[in-house]
């Protein structure tokens, strides 16, 4: 027992220096394993509103009573950043009821729907978002109201690159030098915006439509990308990469029995 403790207190301190070194760049051979205790849900939001128009409209009512089920069952929704910043560091996360909620784009309904119950219920929130949207899209959040959210303490801004592109329509249609310098475009120009506009220190990736693979990685890395994101339906474990975690895409059918199911272990 005490050569497993030495061995995993070896690999926490290997995990940190490899991905605190600034020399180290992302390839598909370095697993960058989370030592998690637990699996964890990360849950992905992408719009709210009095009707599901869409499939990935989620009622307001519906997203209340997501918020008022993990406050009444124990559950702790914790900030991405914090559980990253955990285990990049090779540390352990002991929240065995833990959950993490992200909402992708900059929808305005974050806005207007999402925020009121986010102040109610107090919990952090990570927004992945398109820079090019933001102050121009008629969908799409003012930087001012990004602005007043982070005063509220319990918002953090990532990127989901500069306009949200399909990866793989563009190295379909581009020739490779015009596609590498669109990709260098996208992952580099969101994080310098957000972090300009908003004061965010960038250092997540979502992928768009979840469109991932290892020279995407490679590329996030040379960015300045620590983490990144997919769009997959299982708990985040330690045999997960780093470089591409999973999250549940919440749609509108995932309500009552259906969201708890989501939050079920799924080791036991």
């Amino acid at each position: 027992m005490s050569c497993m403790r030495n061995g995993s207190l070896i690999f926490s301190l290997l995990l940190f220096f490899l991905i605190g070194s600034p020399s180290v760049e992302g390839n598909s051979t370095d697993k960058r394993n989370i030592p998690l205790q637990v699996p964890i849900p990360i849950l992905l939001y992408h719009r709210f509103g009095p009707e599901a128009t869409d499939s990935m409209t989620i009622r307001t009512a519906v997203f209340e009573s997501h918020l008022k089920f993990l406050d009444e069952n124990g559950y702790k929704v914790v900030s991405l950043r914090q559980f990253m910043e955990r285990h990049l560091n090779g540390g352990v996360f002991h929240a065995p009821r833990a959950v993490v909620i992200t909402v992708d784009d900059g929808h305005k309904s974050v806005y207007t729907d999402m925020l009121p119950l986010i102040k109610k219920y107090r919990v952090p929130v990570t927004l992945f978002l398109y820079p090019s949207a933001i102050s121009n899209a008629v969908y799409a959040m003012s930087w001012d109201q990004l602005r007043e959210m982070r005063e509220t303490g319990l918002f953090d801004f990532q990127s989901h690159t500069y306009w949200h592109p399909n990866f793989k329509k563009d190295r379909e249609r581009m020739r490779p030098a015009e596609y590498e310098r669109s990709v260098e475009m996208q992952l580099k120009k969101s994080k310098v915006g957000l972090e300009k506009e908003i004061h965010a220190k960038v250092e997540m990736l979502a992928w768009p439509f979840g469109i991932w693979d290892e020279w995407l990685i490679g590329k996030a890395a040379e960015a300045g990308y620590r983490a990144t994101f997919t769009m997959e339906r299982h708990h985040v474990t330690a045999t997960d990469s780093i470089m591409a975690l999973p999250r549940y895409l919440i749609t509108k059918g995932d309500r009552g029995k259906a969201f708890e199911r989501i939050l079920e272990r799924k080791d036991k």
